[in-house]
């Protein structure tokens, strides 16, 4: 039998019976249990967060993007070729999941009551609706056919169709920036929205075929390449990959230098909740510290009569470390209980809503990753364990006389 937890054991249903003594384990018991679900719900709505701004950033940009080499500054590409060896061979790189063909041309789109300044995207028949179809609020997306000539329909964003009064099916005439302006009249197919104010404030949709034909460029001239990654934490190894294929005159971009203050925010928010976390676990091991001390005070006289009867310090010490991992066991059951369902209810119902104005969302999003709650139950355990035996060092500095007349 292991005596120090069979001893550990019958101490703590003794501890029960005792009002301050079981105050002070519930106390310890309920900072393990608050400390953990916070951890939980902190991490899910972290992940939750980066996530749902990099699907919808990478739903109308993408993680690389491969154009012509220019010390213009301009939204406007220079005409690229079509066929090079990166659209020749990135089915073969490991990293890279889809590759697309774009051109951007700046324009204002004009009503009889208002006009907005836009960027015209134009993209072709291999792009990827299905990204991108989680931002359609309304209406239909356009379909661009290979055998027709260059079509006319576009999507816009929802705060460019609120502030021009435009719903799916409007024509709208817009006037391409170029000497002289080129009206073209299009028509209105669908209506997105991604939170993103920098790109929903300007960015509109359309046919490819119509900015080659602006430009008087071939059907085999464009602006450009979008790439996307089978993993963003596999960027670097794609950007190095596509590197390698670049033709002397190409230029490669990512998407985090591109959009550096987006990413430098999601890095700070990480920062932050390493602050955080380690303030919870100190306030937590600081809490279960006291609660064994208390635990140990009140049984100094049995700790003086087990030294008198020739147990070593390290087995009295392992009993009250028992009675200490106990306890953080049914805080961590509880934590568990009370974050992953806290979670799992917001997940499904949405209770707490967020200002999309603000945050790029309309309601606090949820990420469950599994592998991070089971490594927060680990490291809780672990440290506050190991903060655990600084209280029962002064078991060792007792002396037995001295302890067993402690409660005359």
């Amino acid at each position: 039998m292991n005596f120090p937890r069979f001893l550990a054991a019958r101490l703590r249903r003794r501890t029960e019976q005792r009002l301050f003594s079981a105050t002070v384990t519930r106390i310890g018991i309920a900072s393990i249990a608050i400390g953990l679900a916070v951890m939980i719900l902190a991490f899910a709505v972290l992940f939750g967060f980066k996530g749902t701004i990099q699907e919808k950033l990478f739903s109308l940009s993408a993680h690389l993007k491969v154009t012509r080499y220019t010390l213009n500054q301009s939204y406007e590409e220079m005409a690229m070729p079509r066929n090079s060896r990166i659209s020749e061979q990135y089915k073969s790189l490991s990293a890279v999941r889809h590759l697309q063909m774009v051109a951007h041309k700046a324009g204002i789109l004009k009503t009889p009551d208002d006009l907005q300044g836009v960027l015209f995207k134009g993209v072709g028949s291999d792009y990827d609706w299905n990204v991108f179809r989680q931002n359609l609020v309304e209406g239909a997306l356009p379909a661009f056919q290979k055998d027709t000539s260059d079509s006319k329909q576009v999507m816009i964003s929802r705060t460019i169709a609120k502030q021009l009064q435009l719903k799916p099916g409007d024509g709208v005439i817009i006037y391409f920036l170029q000497n002289p302006p080129r009206p073209r009249k299009l028509t209105v197919t669908g209506i997105y929205e991604t939170g993103l104010e920098e790109l929903d404030k300007q960015l509109i949709l359309g046919d490819i075929r119509l900015v080659q034909k602006l430009n008087r460029w071939g059907p085999d001239t464009v602006g450009g390449y979008e790439v996307f990654v089978k993993d963003f934490t596999q960027l670097p190894t794609a950007e190095a990959q596509i590197a390698r294929l670049l033709e002397p005159e190409q230029d490669l971009r990512s998407v985090v230098d591109e959009y550096r203050p987006l990413f430098d925010w999601l890095s700070l928010l990480d920062r932050n909740l390493s602050v955080f976390l380690t303030l919870i676990l100190f306030v937590a091991s600081f809490n279960m510290v006291s609660v064994l001390l208390v635990l140990i005070m009140e049984r100094i006289p049995m700790i003086g009569l087990l030294k008198a009867l020739g147990s070593p310090s390290w087995q009295i010490r392992k009993v009250f470390l028992w009675q200490g991992i106990s306890m953080i066991l049914k805080g961590l059951l509880i934590g568990n209980g009370l974050g992953i369902g806290l979670c799992l209810i917001q997940q499904r119902y949405r209770l707490f809503p967020l200002d999309p104005e603000n945050y790029y969302m309309s309601y606090v999003p949820i990420e469950m990753n599994w592998g991070v709650v089971l490594a927060l139950n680990l490291a809780v355990l672990g440290l506050v364990t190991l903060v655990l035996l600084l209280p029962t060092f002064i078991i060792t500095r007792m002396r037995p006389v001295e302890a067993i007349r402690f409660s005359k």
